[in-house]
């Protein structure tokens, strides 16, 4: 499959008609979004990493190009990308491997369900 198809490039129509569509929630997400990127706490640069590693995560190619041009712009480094790209695949993958209990927890219950079953 094309992935322009899949994944259009977003353009000055695509942007219009989103504003058109809602033009409120438009306005509270750009207020929002700014919010949440501006100097505080934790600065615009790690605010950014924060990001594309959260974009890795849930796979928004539009996000992960966003957020990386958005952390090269605050100063991170092309090794600082990558780093936070594996953290996400690490915790990714520790999700993965944590929630294999709730397999093994099903598979004791079965085994105890067919032993029990068995032993009548």
């Amino acid at each position: 499959m094309d992935n322009h198809r899949m994944y259009p490039q977003v353009d000055a129509d695509i942007a219009r008609k989103r504003r058109e569509l809602a033009p409120k929630q438009m306005e509270a997400f750009r207020a929002f979004s700014a919010a949440c990127f501006a100097e505080g706490a934790l600065p615009a640069k790690m605010k950014q990493l924060i990001a594309v590693a959260v974009a890795h995560t849930t796979q928004c190619p539009y996000c992960i190009r966003g957020h990386t041009e958005g952390a090269l712009k605050a100063g991170a480094s092309e090794a600082e990308i990558m780093e936070a790209i594996w953290v996400a695949a690490e915790m990714r993958a520790g999700g993965a491997y944590a929630h294999a209990a709730l397999a093994v927890d099903a598979m004791a219950a079965h085994a105890g369900a067919a032993g029990a079953t068995k032993g009548c």
